[in-house]
């Protein structure tokens, strides 16, 4: 009966899984009323041990039959139902193309909805056999309770303690003694199961012995007859391991739920845990987390291979994912399911990239490990509004991601790594017993990432892999703020990982988490230090040529009231410098590169103009000249506190200017 209403279920979607199977009430009466002569008879001729044990090796063969009858009859019905190409993984497609399948491919070949349908009749079936079975157990139970033989009232309400079991039939007592009582109005309360002296020790010793027995018994069958479920649900899940991992995170989840469920309906009435099935339920859970991380690890590994550092807009689902990690109420129990949405899926190939258009005027200048800094300033042009098309709108799209109130441009890998760590805090959630497992293996792809993107940009070996031709400092800057974005964003990871974890085991992991924190810090610092490095090393270029132009300063016909070769390519590097980076760095970095590179101007142009030989007032014009125009350009550097005093980025040239000409360059 149970079965035939599983199988007409099937027909219809499954919108969740029902396991409460109602025993008809007429039924459980009839059963009392057939059990309990029997029981008294085998009482009385000391059979009642005996026989239970036979009563728990036919529950297991029962409850065998059962779940293979069940897998026999609906099987044909769940196959013949409509795959969805979705959901389908290479080896079940291949599984379902195969005529005369073994029943393992069978059930291989199910998809995941239509095995937790499988997993639901299952369920169901079991639980009408060990409701019979948990019956059985109490009126037993009942009745020993009532054996005539002046028992001490200690012994009136046993509790059997056998292998680490634990007696949960006691909830509904007064229920069945009401019930037992009302079918056998006859009976007297004690039932006078030995002739004579019922209180000689001897007798009431017999008693208690034949009672721990019935007890023990009756407590291992219905425990038996769990563990047969445990057994052949767990050969159902083992079948289908090696598909399991490869599910999406809510397939995986509604397999996972009705195991727990059925694990927790079982036990309850066995009253043992059911350490095997729980063991293969975690392994095949650590195997999801496993085979999950390795696919992100393959994915993040060939998109930061395949970037191209360029600025790319922020759908709006990249900030809410930063929103909900940031909030101070971000919900643990509950969690909505991931969005099934393709729409919502970001592609390897990028998101709604930002397409530079340049045009050259001069040629990028390499410096020594492949990094430059272009002369020419990179006219953006962007396709957001073409790219995020999806069925006749627009999706909202921000040229930054905002996280504490700073803004932060991305590329297409930095997005990528965002929407995997909200993957990572998904599966943590919803599998908290792996929380430890799901942290260390987001401390790997944090860890991937910074050293990647660090080999990518700093190492220049972008150029390599991606076919740039240089290492810009736009690509620097652009590193800068990827870098700094998963920075600031990894206490909050951290905080939302955390909450499941036990205190015991966090020690381990936050210092795990904070020495990535650190990383990540140095990276950007070195970053900054390269911005700088670069901007010296174009100095130290440009003062090599300064003597070869110096030469014509001394002609007398030189009336020139320009600035040099030499200041003009020293400004318009620094003032190309200073647009980019403004454009992409936050206010607090540029202070910082743009302090050192005051610093850096100050002492090697006053060293160099001081060692030069003035020998005519037109050099000494020039010279002069040159001077002013440099310090106008550092006047307007984001270099704030440079100095103490008044003018601002006050330093060694501006002291050389008053010793040699007497002038100065206001503020």
């Amino acid at each position: 009966m149970v079965l035939s209403t599983v199988k007409r279920k099937t027909s219809t979607p499954l919108n969740g899984t029902e396991h409460e199977v109602n025993v008809d009430e007429e039924d459980g009466f009839i059963l009392r009323d057939r059990l309990l002569p029997l029981i008294i008879c085998l009482l009385r001729t000391d059979k009642v041990p005996a026989v239970l044990r036979m009563y728990r090796d036919t529950l297991i063969t029962v409850m065998k039959a059962s779940i293979k009858s069940t897998v026999a009859e609906m099987l044909p019905v769940l196959i013949s139902k409509p795959i969805d190409s979705d959901s389908v993984t290479g080896d079940r497609a291949a599984d379902s193309d195969a005529g005369g399948q073994s029943l393992a491919n069978k059930l291989r070949s199910l998809s995941s909805e239509g095995f937790v349908q499988l997993l639901s009749a299952i369920f169901s079936i079991v639980q009408v056999h060990l409701q019979q079975a948990a019956e059985v157990k109490k009126i037993v139970q009942w009745i020993m309770r009532n054996l005539d033989g002046n028992i001490s009232p200690d012994d009136r309400n046993p509790v059997v303690q056998h292998g680490g079991s634990v007696d949960l039939s006691q909830e509904k007592d007064y229920d069945v003694t009401s019930r037992v009582s009302n079918t056998v109005t006859r009976t007297p309360t004690k039932l006078p199961l030995f002739q004579g002296k019922t209180n000689d020790m001897s007798s009431i010793n017999s008693i208690k012995n034949i009672r721990a027995d019935v007890l023990r018994e009756s407590t291992e069958a219905v425990f038996a007859a769990c563990d047969a479920a445990h057994g052949r649900w767990a050969k159902l899940l083992g079948v289908r391991a090696a598909l399991h991992p490869k599910l999406r995170l809510q397939e995986f989840l509604i397999i996972y739920n009705i195991t727990e469920e059925f694990i927790a309906a079982t036990e309850k009435v066995g009253g043992r845990l059911g350490y095997n099935i729980r063991g293969i339920l975690q392994q095949q859970s650590k195997q999801f987390v496993e085979y999950q991380h390795s696919v992100r690890m393959a994915k993040i590994k060939a998109v930061l291979d395949q970037e191209t550092w360029i600025a790319v807009d922020v759908p709006e689902e990249f900030q809410a994912i930063v929103l909900s990690l940031s909030s101070t109420d971000f919900p643990v129990n509950g969690m909505e399911m991931p969005s099934n949405d393709n729409n919502s899926k970001l592609s390897e190939d990028g998101v709604s990239t930002s397409q530079e258009s340049a045009h050259s005027t001069e040629n990028n200048v390499e410096n020594s490990n492949g990094t430059s800094t272009t002369s020419n300033e990179n006219k953006v042009e962007s396709t957001s509004q073409t790219e995020n098309s999806v069925a006749g709108h627009v999706r909202p799209v921000a040229q930054t991601i905002v996280l504490g109130g700073v803004g932060y441009h991305m590329v297409n890998c930095g997005l990528i790594l965002l929407k995997m760590l909200s993957e990572y805090v998904d599966i943590s959630k919803c599998l908290p017993s792996l929380s430890f497992e799901v942290v260390q293996r987001v401390v790997e792809i944090l860890k991937h990432f910074n050293t990647r993107t660090c080999q990518l940009v700093l190492g220049a070996g972008a150029m390599q892999v991606s076919g740039l031709k240089s290492i810009t400092s736009k690509h620097l800057a652009l590193a800068s703020q990827i870098i700094s974005f998963i920075h600031s964003l990894i206490p909050d990871i951290r905080r939302v990982l955390f909450l499941k974890i036990p205190e015991a085991r966090k020690h381990l992991l936050m210092s795990e988490l904070d020495r990535v924190t650190q990383d990540y810090k140095v990276h950007r610092d070195e970053i900054h230090t390269k911005l700088v490095q670069i901007m010296r090393e174009r100095l130290l270029a440009n003062l090599r040529k300064l003597p070869q132009i110096m030469e014509s300063w001394n002609g007398p016909d030189d009336n020139d009231s320009q600035p040099s070769l030499f200041a003009k390519a020293v400004t318009k590097e620094v003032t190309y410098l200073h647009r980019i980076l403004s454009q992409i760095l936050l206010e607090v970095d540029l202070q910082a590169i743009f302090r050192q590179v005051v610093q850096i101007f100050h002492s090697h142009i006053t060293e160099a103009f001081s060692k030069l030989e003035i020998s005519s007032p037109q050099a000494k014009n020039r010279l002069c000249r040159d001077v002013q125009h440099i310090l106008v350009c550092i006047r307007k550097l984001p270099a704030q506190n440079f100095s103490s005093e008044p003018v601002r980025n006050y330093g060694l040239l501006d002291e050389f200017l008053a010793e040699k000409f007497g002038t100065k360059v206001d503020g």
